[in-house]
């Protein structure tokens, strides 16, 4: 069953210019090491984190909107609690974590990436086993 979905876009520009500013420490406590790392080449690596970082707002726009009439599950979140990770495939998947791991239980996630010219999007669909 379907139990929620959700849908976030990303300036890439604004986006890559708060991630070089070096003031900010927005890269670190938003993403993982690995995610930070990740496999895109250097001259690709803002649209791919802005990819994934609208991944992760898609994700808890998809939990929230499971949530109707609840409060919610968590008071905060440490970002680094979802995860965009491949499969062995290839493909984009989300790795939930701590705190967000625990509150969440074990729903099937769906996951779909893309960015084109200044806008990366994502879509998440929450699936309850």
């Amino acid at each position: 069953m379907i139990r929620g979905v959700g849908i976030d876009l990303v300036d890439v520009a604004a986006f890559a210019r708060q991630i070089a500013d070096p003031a900010s420490v927005f890269a670190t406590t938003a993403f993982t090491a690995a995610e930070r790392a990740g496999g895109a080449p250097f001259s690709d690596r803002d649209r791919s984190l802005a990819a994934r970082w609208a991944a992760k707002e898609a994700f808890v726009k998809a939990w929230g909107s499971g949530r109707r009439g609840e409060p919610p599950a968590l008071d905060a979140i440490d970002w680094r609690d979802i995860e965009v990770a491949s499969d062995g495939f290839g493909r984009p998947t989300i790795v939930l974590h701590g705190a967000v791991a625990r509150a969440c239980g074990r729903p099937r996630l769906h996951l779909s990436l893309c960015h084109e010219g200044a806008t990366a999007a994502a879509v998440v669909v929450w699936e309850e086993p």
